[in-house]
């Protein structure tokens, strides 16, 4: 959902912090100027007071006075760069910060509305233009159009139709600036798209770096790599060789006017209404206009980029989240009971496409044990995503303690229904800290009890550094099941009312996930647990489970009946146990003896 705030309204918002450096810029920037502006007329002083008539005195006084200027100048450069600086630097990292805590609030279907890749683009790439944007107006853009001015209003005070000259030039340069930002302005916007699709490939090389070497795909993924940068390399090319023109004909003006103003010049001089030193100041500011015209021009361009980056951070900040509190949320969790009643539910609202759930309605006792079974795509991850909230129901209610999920603080209803999702992430740090994700301020043996639930002390204790044990980046020094059971007690330690498990123990032995099964029966018999499972012998000793086939609940029942009077669920139990081979069967056996 997209806010109708102006995206001009909302970058401002983020400079108040710092609007009083963002103020004193162009005042220091101002004095910079008019010191500057000063320095010609005083050269002009020097030459025709001073050296043509031969008076050291008069040298010595405007040196001096030029001095002065020059140093003045220096000093509130200095400082308009400085506070330019701090405003900028400011104004970045409110944006990126505004961005991240926004983010933060996204539901699902908002982070797939912009891609992972396009919102690190727009923290990075288009935060860094609109920096540099407000850095150049903040100083260059009161910098360029004062130095301008001052210096034509010099150059008038000093000979009117000599002046007139810069007219021409003005205009001249207004038409080719005006034709550069209209063609070059659509080609950075489908830059920073391109860019998109850039950090896209770059990403998602890098986290799945292991399959492609698994699969010899270096040559492959280089070559995708380089097509996305080609993309880019190419519309750079074009926006830049248009904005290349914008040289050449500044060069043109300049060299234009240095000739028109020597040859009237000289015509003013040889008739007596213009000195030598007039001459040479106009020349200085002849220069100082034109310059302050090219730095007026890169400004244009810079705008221009960073129009198109504005538009995309705006629409990251403006994004309202999907998913919202009610006005008055209610915080306390009853129990752990869970109802749907008549849900459907779609990824893509509105479209022809069929529901992904559809007509759910099923009752879930507090404390029970449900497993959940079938076919890949069935809707098995999207149904206990809805209990959470990760997403809102198209139709019907999802209730979790008796209350509409919608009624509930959401950070309270999550704190109570813990998930395990089937891509577990683990984040760098010690294990404690990956644990401590579940509670902040959980102590060691607190750590370690719910550990020994998810069966994660076992490796854990066998570590150098133990629970001091270092975790990389995504976990990649842990095993695929080392990390589900880390990231079993990590759920277990927030002391839920309702525990989800979404296939997370397919990467552990069937020793290993009897024995978690096990324990939670026996420790935690009053948290209502669903076991999202591929293998019949993670759920057949659930109180019930839910058989789906194609978005739907096909049967709703225990173990035993479902092998009697359910096809489904019969032929999946016939397969596995008829091919299931599983090394650690005498294993699974021991542990069934000793419950």
């Amino acid at each position: 959902m997209q806010s109708t705030q102006s995206p001009l309204k909302t970058l401002g918002r983020h400079i108040a912090q710092y609007r009083k450096h963002t103020l004193l810029t162009p005042v220091c920037a101002a004095m910079e100027v008019f010191m500057e502006v000063l320095i010609p007329y005083a050269t002009a002083g020097i030459i025709d007071k001073g050296i043509s008539k031969g008076d050291i005195g008069q040298v010595c006084l405007y040196g001096l006075f030029m001095i002065v200027l020059a140093a003045a100048s220096m000093f509130f450069g200095v400082m308009a760069g400085r506070f330019a600086s701090t405003a900028s630097s400011g104004f970045a990292a409110n944006l990126r910060q505004s961005m991240f805590n926004n983010i933060q609030t996204f539901s699902f279907s908002n982070i797939d509305k912009f891609s992972t890749a396009g919102l690190v683009t727009r923290m990075t790439t288009d935060v860094t233009n609109l920096q540099n944007a407000f850095q150049m107006c903040t100083r260059i853009a009161v910098r360029a159009p004062l130095t301008l001015i001052s210096s034509m209003f010099m150059c008038f005070f000093i000979n009117a139709r000599i002046a007139g000259v810069f007219f021409i030039a003005l205009v001249v340069l207004a038409t080719v600036l005006f034709t550069i930002i209209r063609k070059v302005t659509k080609l950075f916007s489908q830059v920073f798209e391109k860019y998109d699709a850039l950090n896209a490939s770059v990403q998602e090389n890098v986290s799945a770096i292991r399959v492609v070497k698994a699969f010899v795909r270096e040559e492959y993924e280089k070559g995708k790599f380089s097509r996305a940068a080609l993309n880019v390399c190419e519309l750079f090319v074009k926006a830049e060789s248009i904005i290349a023109l914008n040289g050449p004909v500044m060069n043109l003006i300049v060299y234009g006017c240095m000739i028109a103003i020597s040859w009237f010049g000289a015509h003013f001089i040889v008739g007596g209404t213009l000195t030598t030193g007039e001459l040479t100041s106009l020349f200085s500011y002849v220069m100082s206009t034109l310059m302050s015209l090219m730095m007026l021009s890169m400004i244009f361009v810079m705008l221009t980029m960073s129009i198109a980056s504005g538009k995309r951070v705006a629409e990251v900040i403006n994004e309202k989240a999907d998913l919202t509190d009610p006005e008055k949320p209610v915080s306390v969790v009853k129990d752990g009971s869970i109802d749907f009643q008549g849900v459907t539910f779609s990824y893509h609202k509105g479209t022809a496409a069929r529901p992904v759930l559809r007509n759910i309605t099923l009752h879930i006792h507090a404390g029970e044990t449900i497993g959940i079974i079938g076919g890949t795509g069935c809707g098995k991850s999207t149904l206990v995503s809805l209990i959470s909230r990760l997403y809102d129901a198209d139709e019907g209610i999802v209730s979790v303690g008796g209350l509409d999920v919608r009624r509930y603080d959401m950070e309270a209803l999550r704190n109570q229904v813990a998930v395990v999702l089937q891509k577990n992430v683990l984040f760098s740090g010690t294990i404690l800290d990956n644990l401590r994700w579940g509670k902040e301020d959980a102590t060691l043996e607190e750590c370690q009890a719910v550990c020994r639930l998810a069966c994660a002390d076992e490796f854990i204790e066998r570590m150098p550094d133990k629970y001091d044990t270092f975790i990389e980046q995504g976990g990649t020094n842990v095993s695929g099941g080392q990390k589900q059971r880390l990231c079993i007690a990590r759920a277990l330690l927030k002391s839920p009312k309702v525990l989800i498990l979404d296939d997370s123990t397919s990467a552990v032995d069937t020793a290993t996930d009897a024995k978690i099964r096990k324990a939670f029966a026996q420790r935690i018999p009053g948290v209502t647990k669903l076991i999202i499972a591929q293998r019949i012998s993670s759920v057949q000793d659930a109180d019930r489970i839910i058989v789906m086939e194609d978005g739907a609940i096909a049967a709703f029942d225990t173990h035993e009946k479902l092998l009697e009077h359910n096809d489904i669920y019969r032929e999946i139990y016939e397969t596995q146990q008829g091919g299931s081979g599983d090394f650690d069967e005498a294993a699974l056996a021991d542990a069934k003896e000793g419950e």
